[in-house]
This record gives structure tokens, C-alpha cells and sequence, in this order.
């Protein structure tokens, strides 16, 4: 339950704020109560505006790979501030970074920065459709690639139904460029180039699906996808702005061997700061403005303190190479959430990958939106609360992945392991 100092902010807040927030999210209506307010951050902690403390597996919904405040990114960031908030112009830092990235991910070959997910997505799925000459984008229901209009839409009627908006201001125009299929349903991705020859410039699709719960890919999906897109002229897009850094240095298209013709970066790039990226073929980037007719640009790319926070975390990734402790870690407490789960008979699915995870409420598997929607959320309300109880904080919404940091210690861990058995208790049949 939040505390006297968060529930006076939050009625505040609603004085000046739509809905007390700046992303809805954080207004807690998927778990119920409250929000709590957050002050500060450190390693694996978040305080309150009471003064609790949690031991934290939102991390900012991931990019805190490295945990709140880490001293050494904190101290690139202040130091380029010193310097100056922003230029509008360039800089020979992000340039650095574009560099980095390209040899992390050698598929992007021309890289261009920018202030969100939402708008490299947009940006990317605009480039995909000026390069083919086509209109249409594939994406896959419970996937999430910002609020771009052409991508927050729904799935349609059918299986092979053009979307419809999932959003009010959406045009329906806008929505039907985009054709909502099953995730890792190859043969409807199959149909839908049979049934829209020679109109489809895209795929677009997280690699591991993490805005529905996490959702791992069957074996050949993403394979499959590949193959679909380059037989049939349309371009394939990763969205790793989940993945991106986060499953490994690199990003999931390492692991699983593919190369896409564009990649969608952000949150962990950017050290925790407002910085994403798109990027890809040298010959399909080469359409973006001034080198070609695509037009995007932004007052605060390649911001200078958020290339600099940004530098600092990818330095560290790299020369610390947390991803085995973190992945034994995340195997671990997996492990022990489906043990205590199941002395207290409450029925779990449980996917991880890496250093992320989501606890479906649910005894069925999740390949995919439909399976996700089976999970209980009023259930995972009554854990989440269980779990802020007991000083554990947690996503505030079912269908969303939780994340550690190379800050979360073994103590840490252990703490973890007593509140989730302790929260499991107080719910069980």
C-alpha cells in the first residue's frame, strides 16, 4: 500500500497531470491502489516518498541493466552536462556511440539516433515503406513498438484481417497498413504474403516478445521470418529495443543468427537517459534524409548527456560481461518462484530469457497474445501488492517483463526468495 507522502503526490498530481501520470502505466490501475512515488535509486534499490525501500525488478522497465545510479554513469553524464545539455549540432561523442553500436551489431550498418523507442520504430517501419514502394507493415498481436498510429492498432476480425485502431485518434486508414498475425504463427505470416502480393514492405517484430509478458520465439520462427521477407521483397525489422543489450552484448539477433535489414535499439543504449536508435542495410539507410527522401529528424538527437550515459553503460557491458551471473540468476529464481508457487497451489507460467522474466498467472503455456490473455491479472494484483509488502517492487501490470541488474547481489536474491515464498503463502488455495 502506498504511503501517506505517495498518496498525497498522486492527489496532486491529478490536479496537473492526466491521470496523476505521465504514462499510464504508472498509475497502478492494472494492479489496483495507489501508485507509489519514487525520490531515488541505488544499485538494486528504489526509495519512496516515505522512505521505503524495495528491492527493485522494474529497473525503468529495463534499460537499468547496471542498476540505479551507477557511480561511473553518473559521472560521464554529469561530466558531458558540464559541458553543455544540448548543442543542436553534432558531436564527436555520438559518433562514438554509432560506432559502437555498429560493431556490437554488425547489421546496422548506418546508424541514426534518437530520443525514443516509439519514434525509431516510426521511423524505421517509414524507411521500410519508402525502400520497397509498398504499404503495408506485418506485425504481431501483443507486440509493442510504440504509440506511432500505423502501429497501435489491434487485431482485426479474422486471422487475415488488416488492423483496426486500438487507440481513440486513430485514423482507420492508418490502421489498416498494418496487418495483425499471431506471434510465432509462420504459416499465417505465410498467408498473409499469398493474400497481399507485392504490398507488404515490412516485418516488423520483437525477437523475444517482452510488452505482452515475456514470449520466447519457437525454434525457426525468426528464422522463418527471414526467409518469408527476403522471398518476398519486403524488409525484415527487429525491435531490440527490450532485447537490445540486454539478452547479451549485442542483442538477441546474435544469439539466434539472424540478420535483419533494420534493427530498432533503445532504453539500455542510452544509460537509463531519453536515447534510442534505428539502423541497418547501408543501401536501405542511405534513403534517410539528407542522403535520400526520407525525412525524420529531432531537435535532441544524439543528445550529448544521454550519448555519454549511454557510452558509459556499453563500455561497462562490455569489459564487465555480467550476462552468465545474470542469466544463472534469473534460472534460479525462476526455478524457485515455480517451486513456491507450487507448495502454495497457485497455478504459475513462468518465461525467462537472460535477465527477464514474467510470473503468467496461469497453468497453460504462453507462445503467444492469446495465452498471455489467459493469465489472471487480479491475481497478479494480489502478488504484486503481496510482494510491495514485503519490500519487493515489482512491474505494476500483468502482462510485462521483470528485470535484474548486475547490482542485485546474492543477498539480494535471498531476500527475493523469502518475500515471493512469504507473497505465494498469503495467496495460496
Amino acid at each position: 500500500m502506498a504511503g501517506l507522502a505517495s498518496r498525497r503526490a498522486f492527489k496532486r498530481a491529478r490536479r496537473v497531470l492526466v491521470g496523476g501520470v505521465n504514462s499510464p502505466v504508472r498509475a497502478f490501475r492494472a494492479v489496483g491502489g495507489s501508485p507509489v512515488f519514487m525520490r531515488r535509486g541505488r544499485g538494486p534499490r528504489l526509495e519512496d516518498a516515505d522512505g521505503r525501500r524495495y528491492l527493485d525488478f522494474c529497473l525503468s522497465w529495463g534499460p537499468l541493466i547496471l542498476g540505479h545510479a551507477r557511480p561511473e554513469v553518473v559521472a560521464a553524464a554529469q561530466a558531458a552536462l558540464r559541458q553543455g545539455s544540448s548543442f543542436g549540432a553534432s558531436t564527436e561523442a555520438e559518433v562514438e556511440l554509432a560506432e559502437v553500436i555498429r560493431q556490437a551489431v554488425p547489421s546496422m550498418e548506418l546508424v541514426r539516433l534518437t530520443s525514443s523507442g516509439t519514434e525509431a520504430a516510426m521511423s524505421a517501419v517509414r524507411l521500410a515503406r519508402a525502400f520497397t514502394g509498398r504499404d503495408l507493415t506485418i506485425k504481431f498481436a501483443g507486440c509493442y513498438h510504440g504509440h506511432a498510429d500505423s502501429l497501435l492498432v489491434a487485431a482485426g476480425s479474422g486471422a487475415l484481417t488488416l488492423g483496426i485502431p486500438d487507440s481513440a485518434g486513430v485514423p482507420k486508414a492508418w490502421a489498416r497498413t498494418t496487418i495483425i498475425l499471431p506471434y510465432n504463427d509462420l504459416p499465417a505470416v505465410a498467408a498473409a504474403f499469398k493474400r497481399w502480393k507485392g504490398r507488404v514492405a515490412a516485418i516488423l517484430v520483437e525477437p523475444v516478445a517482452a510488452n505482452m509478458g515475456v514470449v520466447l520465439p519457437r525454434d525457426g520462427f525468426l528464422q522463418g521470418l527471414r526467409e518469408l521477407a527476403s522471398r518476398h521483397g519486403a524488409l525484415l525489422v527487429f525491435d531490440e529495443v527490450i532485447t537490445g543489450f540486454r539478452v547479451c552484448y549485442g542483442g538477441y539477433q546474435k544469439i539466434c543468427k539472424v540478420s535483419p535489414d533494420l534493427t530498432v535499439l533503445g532504453k539500455i543504449v542510452g544509460g537509463g537517459l531519453p536515447l534510442a536508435a534505428y539502423g541497418g542495410r547501408r543501401d536501405v539507410m542511405r534513403l534517410v534524409a539528407p542522403l535520400g527522401p526520407v525525412y525524420q529528424a529531432g531537435t535532441l538527437s544524439g543528445n550529448p548527456v544521454a550519448v555519454a550515459a549511454g557510452l558509459e553503460t556499453l563500455r561497462l557491458l562490455k569489459s564487465e560481461r555480467p550476462y552468465p551471473v545474470l542469466e544463472r540468476r534469473t534460472r534460479d529464481l525462476a526455478a524457485a518462484m515455480r517451486a513456491a508457487a507450487s507448495r502454495a497451489n497457485v497455478p504459475v507460467t513462468i518465461n525467462a530469457i537472460a535477465s527477464m522474466f514474467t510470473v503468467f498467472f496461469t497453468d497453460h503455456p504462453v507462445p503467444d497474445y492469446a495465452g498471455a490473455k489467459q493469465a489472471d491479472a487480479k491475481v497478479y494484483g494480489r502478488f504484486f501488492h503481496a510482494l510491495l509488502e514485503r519490500g519487493v517492487y515489482f512491474p505494476p501490470a500483468q502482462w510485462e517483463a521483470a528485470f535484474l541488474s548486475s547490482a542485485h547481489g546474492t543477498a539480494d536474491m535471498a531476500l527475493m526468495n523469502k518475500a515471493m515464498t512469504q507473497a505465494f503463502e498469503s495467496m495460496g488455495c
